[in-house]
């Protein structure tokens, strides 16, 4: 990797506080760019073009997160003053559609629940846990890393509210179900002691590919496809619930940590059906008579 990347990866981390997550996908996609068009800083704006045909076969969105790489790469390049020009202007976003998000029945998170609260009646630690995860995942729409790397020391003793480190480093308050408040209680008599982090793993925490693994054998034992399954797919399913039950979607923004509104307002796509029923019958003019 050549060190002008380095340098543009340093100032994401110091100046804008970009998450290690984002810093590694923007460093795979530049590593990749240069591996097909060579040194970025000598890069002619012909040899860019070559990238969008090397990518076609790649998907609309990854092949949009690659050109927001480079873009602000070479804005960052002409701001250093290593480069004149911006040959990015050559690269052409394609239009990609969000996918609506994966989602789980009321009835699949109870058979999760249960088998989850079945196991944990053994006490041992690593069933609790099991819960205590899918508590935080389902009850509070937790972003896997932003669960896993939870400080011990942000597990609330008396306030219902947990204190939330999510993407580029900014703080928000979700809430703690009582049900959630339990699990840790329980979680906390048989968590291994010394670490810093509330889901303690050898001298770290818990990682994510492994939380990503649990999730998939309690499906297949909760008799549930492992494949519909997965923290992601769990926090999609805590907005879409909430969205159902009548939450506000500007209160569901904040609860998810979305900085802008668009994020959030495709769980409005999901439950198109309840909101159709909803103006239905509370619109003003639901309740005039239709005009014969």
């Amino acid at each position: 990797m050549s060190a002008a990347i380095e340098d543009f990866l340093v100032m994401l981390a110091a100046e804008r506080g970009a998450a290690a997550n984002t810093l590694s996908a923007y460093r795979r996609d530049l590593e990749g760019s240069e591996e097909l068009a060579g040194d970025l800083l000598k890069a002619a704006p012909e040899t860019l073009a070559k990238l969008s045909r090397a990518w076609s076969d790649l998907a609309p969105s990854t092949v949009a997160r690659r050109i927001s790489a480079l873009r602000q790469f070479y804005a960052f390049a002409q701001d250093e003053g290593w480069r004149d020009d911006d040959p990015s202007g050559v690269l052409v976003r394609p239009r990609a559609r969000r996918p609506l998000p994966k989602i789980l029945s009321h009835t699949d998170i109870e058979s999760l629940f249960a088998r989850a609260e079945s196991e944990a009646m053994s006490e041992k630690p690593a069933k609790v846990r099991m819960l205590t995860l899918l508590e935080l995942l389902y009850g509070s729409g937790l972003r896997a890393t932003e669960l896993v790397s939870l400080p011990f020391l942000a597990v609330p003793r008396d306030a219902p509210l947990l204190t939330v480190t999510g993407k580029g480093g900014k703080d928000r308050m979700v809430p703690i179900s009582a049900r959630a408040s339990q699990a840790i209680g329980r979680w906390l008599n048989v968590r291994p002691e010394g670490s810093a982090f509330l889901f303690p793993s050898r001298k770290s925490h818990l990682t994510r590919i492994r939380l990503y693994q649990l999730l998939k054998e309690l499906a297949a034992r909760a008799d549930l496809d492992p494949t519909r399954v997965s923290p992601h797919v769990l926090r999609h399913a805590f907005a879409t619930h909430l969205l159902e039950g009548g939450a506000d979607l500007r209160v569901l923004q904040t609860l998810l940590g979305h900085a802008d509104i668009a994020t959030t307002q495709i769980y409005t796509h999901v439950d198109a059906a309840r909101l159709v029923e909803l103006v239905n019958a509370r619109h003003p003019l639901a309740a005039r008579h239709s005009p014969r």
